[in-house]
């Protein structure tokens, strides 16, 4: 395994962030927009829903295209990235439940199950699911792969709380930021910090979605009635202006390297 991917290690760096504050924040917001994107676009912008799958489909292809082709971790790329993989997630649960009628107790266990079989050829072919080594075309097809699962099971289970199990849209927030809370302390108190970092992953996206369907739904809904293009702005702002400090960052450190 040593010989397989040094090689690559030589002239790849690693594809993804590092996990801190800022990342978390991202990654709520985008999960936010992946669920109230598809919303304004399919329902406010009038594309319907069949558009709007191609579209981003399209999208996330081009941008996935873009992601494989970098050789470090390039934040305006990546970001992108996870936001049109936030929308498209949405949409594969969203098509399964609306479209096809599908139980949201059927497509969460499939997706777990789903997510659980890359996990498990993932760590069996490259005996590790730490995302600090995604240096190797393998080994991010497998995190690309994982990425996708996570927002489609998140998507899913955050619906099945909220709705099939009558939760709410509150309730289902302070839920689900209760279990990333316990998940937090767990790694603070020496848990295994890929298990915790995984389950945080998975878990941020009900949560984004639960804030999503609170903001957007109108207050008769049990909603703060902001409405989905706001509530995209405004979180598509945010996220902006986080990945647009990262990228100077990045392309500052990268400057001061070549100097050196």
């Amino acid at each position: 395994m040593t010989t397989l991917t040094t090689p690559c290690a030589s002239t790849w760096l690693n594809k993804v962030p590092e996990v801190a504050l800022s990342f978390w924040v991202i990654k709520i917001m985008s999960t936010t927009v992946g669920e109230t994107g598809a919303d304004f676009l399919a329902v406010n912008a009038g594309l319907g829903q069949g558009v709007t799958r191609a579209m981003m489909g399209t999208l996330l292809a081009v941008a996935l295209f873009m992601q494989l082709r970098t050789r470090r971790y390039t934040p305006w790329i990546y970001w992108l990235t996870v936001v049109l993989v936030s929308v498209v997630g949405t949409q594969i649960t969203d098509l399964l439940t609306d479209g096809l009628g599908v139980s949201l107790y059927f497509s969460t266990s499939v997706f777990a199950v789903m997510l659980a079989a890359i996990f498990a050829v993932w760590h069996g072919v490259e005996r590790t699911l730490s995302i600090h080594e995604i240096f190797t075309r393998r080994r991010e097809l497998f995190y690309w792969a994982a990425i996708l699962c996570t927002f489609s099971l998140g998507t899913a289970a955050g619906d099945l709380a909220t709705e099939a199990l009558g939760l709410g849209f509150i309730w289902g927030a302070v839920s689900f930021g209760s279990l990333i809370a316990i998940t937090y302390a767990a790694w603070r108190l020496g848990g295994n910090a890929v298990l915790t970092f995984w389950i945080g992953y998975i878990v941020t996206r009900p949560l984004g979605a639960s804030l999503g369907d609170l903001l957007t739904q109108a207050k008769t809904y049990g909603g703060l009635g902001m409405g989905a293009m706001w509530t995209s702005a405004l979180f598509l702002t945010v996220i902006t202006l986080l990945v647009a400090v990262a990228q100077f960052s990045v392309g500052a450190g990268s400057k001061a390297s070549i100097a050196q």
